[in-house]
């Protein structure tokens, strides 16, 4: 199987059940805790890309109170993936790679789609 990664969050509930789904599938991901390794502009753009999205807010946390503090709701889509770069609680969770693919993985079980290719 290809190489997964996910974009995990330890204190989020559903973050931990795509963790306990990914071990008893036998999948032992490279783990990101995008927390404390904020990522780039360029890996927010790659991970859009992966999830086959065009518009930023649609992996954001828009019911994050960090979104509405600073007032995103009319942001730009480049002030949207500056605003993931700068404050990374803005992106939702989990997000599981699995070669040239990403889910977001809400529910968790999304993410059987990844390991079924």
């Amino acid at each position: 199987m290809a190489d997964v990664t996910i974009y995990h969050n330890p204190r989020c509930s559903k973050s931990r059940e795509a963790m306990a789904l990914l071990q008893e599938q036998d999948v032992e991901p490279h783990v990101i805790e995008y927390l404390k390794e904020n990522p780039t502009r360029p890996d927010i753009e790659g991970l859009m890309t992966m999830l086959g999205i065009r518009h930023p807010k649609a992996m954001m946390r828009v019911g994050e109170p960090a979104f509405k503090e600073l007032a995103l709701g009319d942001a730009s889509d480049d002030e949207l993936i500056d605003a993931m770069v700068a404050h990374p609680i803005l992106i939702e969770r989990p997000i599981i790679i699995k070669g040239d693919r990403a889910v977001i993985g809400r529910p968790p079980n999304r993410l059987l789609e990844l390991l079924e290719d």
